[in-house]
Order: C-alpha cells, then sequence, then structure tokens
C-alpha cells in the first residue's frame, strides 16, 4: 500500500505556519506548535503499528523561504517480518533562509524485515539542517538481535545541483556480521546526526559537541567536518532511549531546540 505525507510551510510576518497538509492513511500530522511563537513543531502521527510488507511511504516537505520548522515522531519505528520488503522515500526542498530540524525515534527492523529508505534534502542558501537518525539491532529485548533480512538507508543533501554530502546505511547480519571489525563492533545501536549552519563557528561547535560526546558513558562517538562544512556525528551506544536523549542534548547545544 502506497501512503502519502505532503507537508509545506510559509511565513506570515515572524511566524512560520502549516501552509499545507495532505496526507492518506495510517499518517497524520499534528501543529503542537501551541503558544510558542515563531517556529511551527509538527509530530509525524501514524494509526499502523509500524511499517508492514508492501508499504511504500511517500513524505515531502517543502518550506519556503525564511520558514522555521521542527519535525517530531510519535513513537518508535517498527519494521515488522516481511516477504516482499518495505519502502519509504522521503524528498525535502528548503528555500532560501529557510530552516528544518527533524529528531526522529529510533528505527526497529523486526526478525526477517527487509526496508529500503531513502532522503533527498535540496538546499538554497542561508539554510540551517539538523537531521537525525537511530537504528537499533531490533527487539533486543526479547532477544531479536541483528536479525532483519536487509535494512537500507540513504541519505542526499544537494544544493544547486551539487551534491554536499551523502551517507549510506546498510544491514545485512546473514551476509556480513554487525559484530565484525569495522562495523557495529559489539554494538547493538547506531545513530547519526548531520549538521548543517553556514552561518555558526563549525569547529567552535565541533569542540562543544566532542565534549558532550566524551562525557556520555558506555558509548563510542565521533565528530567529524565534512567538505561542506557541515558536521557529521556518529555514534555507537546499546540504548535507543540514551541516543535519543544524547542527541537532544546536542540540539540545545546547536541552539536548534531552544524554543522548545
Amino acid at each position: 500500500m502506497t501512503s502519502e505525507l505532503d507537508i509545506r510551510a510559509a511565513v506570515r510576518g515572524t511566524h512560520t505556519y502549516l501552509q499545507h497538509s495532505y496526507f492518506t492513511k495510517p499518517f497524520k500530522v499534528a501543529d503542537i506548535s501551541g503558544s510558542r511563537s515563531g517556529d511551527l513543531h509538527l509530530t509525524i502521527m501514524t494509526a499502523s503499528p509500524g511499517i508492514l510488507d508492501g508499504d511504500q511511504y511517500e513524505i515531502s516537505v517543502h518550506l519556503q523561504p525564511e520558514t522555521c520548522v521542527h519535525l517530531y515522531t510519535q513513537a518508535y519505528q517498527r519494521i515488522f517480518q516481511m516477504e516482499m520488503g518495505a519502502k519509504q522515500r522521503w524528498q525535502v526542498r528548503m528555500e532560501k533562509g529557510s530552516s528544518l530540524y527533524y529528531l526522529p525515534h529510533p528505527s526497529v527492523p523486526h526478525e526477517r524485515s527487509i526496508f529500503d529508505s531513502a532522503s533527498r534534502i535540496e538546499l538554497e542558501p542561508d539554510c540551517r539542517l539538523l537531521w537525525g537518525e537511530i537504528i537499533t539491532c531490533g527487539r533486543k529485548l526479547s532477544g531479536e538481535i541483528f536479525r532483519c533480512d536487509y535494512f537500507k538507508n540513504v541519505l542526499e543533501v544537494w544544493c544547486h545541483g551539487r551534491l554536499l554530502f551523502k551517507d549510506v546505511t546498510v544491514l545485512e547480519p546473514a551476509i556480513i556480521s554487525p559484530g565484525a571489525t569495522g562495523q557495529w563492533e559489539g554494538y547493538t545501536h547506531q545513530a547519526s546526526l548531520l549538521w548543517y549552519d553556514a552561518q555558526q563557528d563549525i569547529d567552535a561547535m565541533a569542540t562543544l559537541i566532542h565534549n558532550c560526546l566524551s562525557s556520555e558513558e558506555k558509548i563510542k562517538a565521533g565528530v567529524s567536518r565534512t567538505a561542506a562544512g557541515a558536521l557529521l556525528i556518529r555514534v555507537l551506544g546499546n540504548g535507543g532511549e540514551q541516543l535519543y536523549a544524547l542527541f537532544k542534548r546536542i540540539s540545545l547545544l546547536t541552539g536548534q531546540e531552544r524554543k522548545l
């Protein structure tokens, strides 16, 4: 089943508002901005218990100039046992001076799940982007550790036809053990966070983030500066809640969640 979600944001005065929202089952969108002024805060909701065999999610987000949108998820994204597989596609367009902050809950690929996800983000000048992802080993407490058949996630960030950043994550435990050298090496969760903001002192922020990561126990982490001037934070750990909370703290350091 193909499910669609289309979100468009615009500016009225100093406030970002939801200009257009279209969705089909099982999606819903909740505006949780409340009394907070300025930024638009949206939660992507779903009536489904998770991603099912044959599902295809088509998600598009369009931000007009100077808009600022925070996207949240409702809960962990469970990816159930499958025969054919499921797909998810994000298409994000950010016009000049817009900002997008997306820190989703962890993904949980169940035993024999097959999932292919790809996100393409197109930026114009002076945009700010915070984009996160957390992948778990599966239902760890049920003893289901790295039993998915296939999990793939691709993130591409473009600006005026030029590829600024590309990240590919593939889990195929039957072929390459996640515990092998150069893979997850004994950890059960992986998190990635891309931060792009040309208006910030990236070197200074890299130091702040490195200090934050160094104070966190029971993880391995690193901060890299990409050729385009973005920061990529990669973390290995053993708990989804820990990594999700860590990324929330990093977002505070970067100033992106100051209005929450």
